[in-house]
């Protein structure tokens, strides 16, 4: 079994106190998509390359953001390590397991439970980097995988919007354990306009990967 968010403004509410989350202390956000698209009878497609990514800002005001393009080039770094890619043992509790820019059709981010009310909120993103025209022909899907509750789902592919980037969920978390997670699906042109949409108060520059 698992929760359907299936509108945007759609809230699940969590509260850790009465989960397992002690004994799999680790919240698991999983993006999945159809990393092949178009060919003739199957003779040729392109690869799909979709990004997971994370805005988070702390209960102590820090804001940033996780992603592929921010941990290109060797910003990287395992989970104990505190680098571009997040630390999950550390600030910010939040990690993201590595770019599958080829051979994968799967990303994940991990959140420690042991230091959620150190977390005011998350915004989940999503961009295309390559092979896809539109988010409702990538198959893409998000997964929250908390311990001790239902998975919750979000779909990525009820929308044919061609803008690169979406929005897809928000994750509240309220200081007491307690966490609601909205539905959001929204598109933009980058990570500035997002960012714009959701008071991150970040600045940018153009990267790749």
């Amino acid at each position: 079994m698992s929760i359907e968010l299936t509108t945007p403004g759609d809230v699940c509410k969590i509260d850790l106190s009465k989960s397992a989350a002690s004994a799999n202390p680790t919240i698991t956000i999983t993006l999945s998509w159809n990393d092949r698209q178009g060919g003739l009878f199957g003779k040729w497609r392109r690869r799909v390359d979709l990004d997971l990514g994370v805005f988070y800002e702390l209960r102590d005001g820090t804001r940033n953001l996780i992603d592929a393009l921010q941990f290109a080039d060797g910003r990287g770094g395992d989970r104990d390590q505190f680098t571009s890619q997040g630390c999950l043992t550390n600030a910010p509790y939040i990690w993201h397991t590595g770019d599958q820019r080829s051979g994968g059709n799967s990303e994940q981010i991990l959140i420690n439970c042991a230091h959620i009310n150190e977390i005011k909120r998350l915004v989940i993103y999503a961009f295309i980097y390559k092979g896809l025209g539109e988010w409702e022909k990538g198959d893409a899907m998000v997964n929250i995988d908390i311990p001790g509750q239902e998975p919750i789902n979000v779909s990525l592919n009820e929308n044919p919007s061609q803008k690169q980037f979406c929005a897809i969920a928000q994750i509240n978390i309220n200081g007491d354990n307690t966490l609601e997670i909205k539905k959001l699906i929204t598109f933009h042109y980058g990570h500035a306009d997002a960012g714009t949409a959701y008071h991150w108060g970040l600045r940018y520059i153009e990267g790749t990967k």
